[in-house]
């Protein structure tokens, strides 16, 4: 089997209209009525501006796993790698400006994604477990980078630096449009490339991908690079509403943001799944947290429809595999 014949072949797989699409949109329909019906507040300007705003980091996160996640790989290493490029972000900023910073901090997130992903390769160990171990030392490489202390951007450069925290269109954040642009440029790589077809491809069966010419290792590293680099973005949108940045940045998020890719609707197996997809899983995660807050109910409940969202969003998946593979 040529390249592009098994590339073709995955780009009509995914180019389907399956049961995913409508169950995920139906269910965001269904929790934002309600909502809108429980609450006075809920489709105010000030509270759509609040919930975007919100759903920048996860959703930054999200969407980088998702390409992980299709390849058939995962990375847990994201939030260290978070922490790390921020720190490294506000450091050089005093000696770069405001824009070097967030560029610097972009190529330190790229770095380590890389690193990351070319352990795992040259391992061959299990992607959860080897990007887990890697966490651990990214968070030990914050502490030594920082001595355990808080890295604070110089007061010169807070304003600028604050760039990403504050309203830039309609009282929308600039983070709300960063994450836009990543989400669309991402969507259309994973949908609308090569690069992106030979990413199904590897998650869909790397061994036939392999055999198809496609270097999988690279597609790989690839991948874990590239969610580096919106781990880094993330960790500057953190960065910039703090003013700071420190080693305890965003622990246990990248687990929030594999469950938005999850509650999307991508196949935790690979080879499905899309970015807008994950987009809406981070709005349904964010929607439910704001439904929380405004109508006053025990937060400690939200872990518990979190987690049945995940537990029905998985055996969804499994169930629509099952009945694919009998249909095929």
């Amino acid at each position: 089997m040529s390249t592009g014949t098994s590339e073709t072949a995955v780009a009509r797989r995914r180019k389907r209209i399956d049961l995913k699409d409508f169950g995920i949109l139906g269910g965001l329909v269904a929790i934002v009525v309600y909502l809108s019906l429980a609450t006075s507040t809920f489709l105010t300007g000030q509270n759509i501006v609040n919930l975007l705003d919100q759903a920048v980091v996860i959703g930054l996160l999200a969407v980088g796993a998702t390409l992980c996640i299709v390849s058939g790989v995962f990375d847990l290493s994201a939030s260290a790698n978070l922490a790390v490029s921020a720190i490294a972000g506000v450091f050089l900023t005093a000696h770069f400006g405001v824009a070097g910073g967030f560029l610097a901090a972009l190529v330190v997130g790229a770095i380590l994604g890389a690193i990351t992903g070319t352990l795992i390769v040259l391992t061959r160990v299990n992607s959860f477990i080897g990007s887990l171990a890697v966490s651990i030392i990214y968070r030990g490489v914050a502490i030594v980078l920082t001595g355990g202390a808080i890295v604070a951007v110089p007061a010169d450069q807070l304003a600028a630096f604050r760039v990403w925290a504050l309203p830039v269109f309609g009282g929308i954040s600039g983070g709300t449009i960063l994450l836009a642009v990543v989400a669309l440029v991402l969507g259309f790589v994973l949908w609308g490339t090569t690069f992106g077809r030979r990413i199904y491809a590897v998650g869909g069966n790397e061994e036939a991908a392999r055999l198809s010419g496609v270097r999988t290792p690279l597609i790989h590293i690839s991948v874990f690079a590239i969610n580096g680099v919106c781990a880094a973005a993330a960790g500057m949108v953190l960065a910039s509403r703090a003013g700071s940045a420190q080693p305890a940045m965003a622990i246990g998020m990248e687990l929030t943001a594999i469950a938005a890719v999850v509650i999307g609707g991508t196949s935790i197996l690979g080879g499905s799944g899309a970015v807008w997809r994950t987009v809406v899983g981070v709005i349904i995660l964010t929607v439910i947290g704001n439904g929380f807050n405004l109508l006053r109910w025990d937060t400690t409940y939200q872990q518990v429809v979190t987690g049945a969202l995940i537990l029905v969003a998985v055996a969804g998946d499994a169930w629509l595999s099952r009945r694919s593979r009998r249909a095929g």
